[in-house]
């Protein structure tokens, strides 16, 4: 499993002069019961477009959603751990209280019946997805496709899961955009 994610956050100080605000690990961690060993480290979020390069040196001391507010963007790394140990004993409910508990997103869950995994959900976001460490399965309505450390993917507010199947951790880092259908 992983050791957590070390942040560091640039900036300027009163002269103009770049400088390192924050180097410390990643202090917004995430974990749910209902998806054992799955850990969100929220790294960044911004709340507007265009951000504001000097805008405030902390933006994660607050609960952040799967989506980011109107405009803005979340910046995370989540760890996947190998699903065999679980995904059998997951309910649809235990599903729902994953989403809702630990990003406020039950909203988000595909409650059509039809799903192909118990995770299976969409947001109206443009998703940067970018494999770091290991492999993942992204399940989509009609299809799979395994990324590898290394591959990227643009999720442009699909219905999708994120499905470890091998016997190692993944690690996973997401920005996702506030986006809009039509």
């Amino acid at each position: 499993m992983s050791e957590g994610v070390r942040r560091i956050v640039t900036g300027h100080d009163a002269n103009g002069v770049a400088v390192v605000v924050k180097d410390a690990p990643a202090h917004n961690i995430v974990t749910s019961p209902n998806r054992p060993g799955v850990v969100i480290y929220n790294l960044w979020a911004t709340d507007s477009m265009p951000c504001r390069i000097d805008g405030p040196e902390e933006t994660t001391d607050r609960k952040l959603g799967l989506e980011p507010k109107p405009n803005g963007t979340n910046f995370r790394i989540i760890d996947f751990p190998p699903e065999s140990t679980y995904i059998d004993k997951v309910s649809g409910e235990m599903a729902s209280q994953a989403f809702s508990e630990t990003m406020g997103a039950s909203h988000a869950l595909d409650s059509s019946g039809k799903q192909r995994h118990p995770f299976m959900h969409a947001t109206k976001t443009v998703d940067y997805a970018i494999c770091l460490e290991g492999e993942i399965v992204c399940i989509l309505d009609d299809s799979e496709i395994t990324m590898k450390a290394g591959d990227v993917m643009v999720q442009r507010g699909t219905n999708h899961a994120w499905s470890n199947q091998s016997d190692s951790n993944c690690k996973m880092a997401f920005v996702l955009m506030d986006g809009a259908r039509g």
